[in-house]
């Protein structure tokens, strides 16, 4: 299973749902590839958000080596699910959608509801990985039962 994560800059919420998906994995036994970008391109090259660094490293996982990059149109090729954090993030990625496939493996992490962006607040990033553990752990259970 190949997994990406999508925010606007790849910099505080992907970064922590790429971390936080592959540890659950990893924990679960399941042999999943996860990464992560953004729409934007303003971060490329980058290192997450110390603030996301730091959180999810409260947690017992390390993302500081991930490398922040944007989402490309291949990426619809190369993952079997796609997972945005917001809804302006979803209208992104569905816009570069070649076909009905590429837009069936968009979706957002929380179901139906947003991730809310913690850039502008320090305090947002504990709840934020808090959503997103809940999240995933809700997609983990999906892809694997049956």
């Amino acid at each position: 299973m190949k997994i990406l994560m999508v925010c606007l800059g790849n910099i505080c919420r992907s970064p922590l749902a790429e971390g936080v998906m592959q540890h659950l994995a990893s924990e679960a036994g399941l042999d999943w590839q996860v990464d992560s970008a953004g729409t934007g391109g303003w971060h490329v090259g980058e290192g997450p958000d110390r603030r996301s660094t730091r959180t999810a490293r409260n947690h017992g996982i390390d993302i500081s080596k991930q490398v922040c990059r944007q989402f490309r149109t291949n990426d619809f090729d190369r993952f079997d699910h796609i997972f945005v954090m917001d809804k302006n993030n979803l209208t992104d990625v569905i816009s570069l959608a070649r076909n009905d496939q590429d837009i069936q493996k968009v979706k957002l992490l929380l179901g139906d509801k947003v991730v809310p962006d913690p850039y502008y607040d320090d305090n947002q990033f504990e709840p934020v990985f808090e959503l997103i553990e809940g999240g995933c752990k809700d997609i983990i259970r999906e892809l694997t039962k049956g």
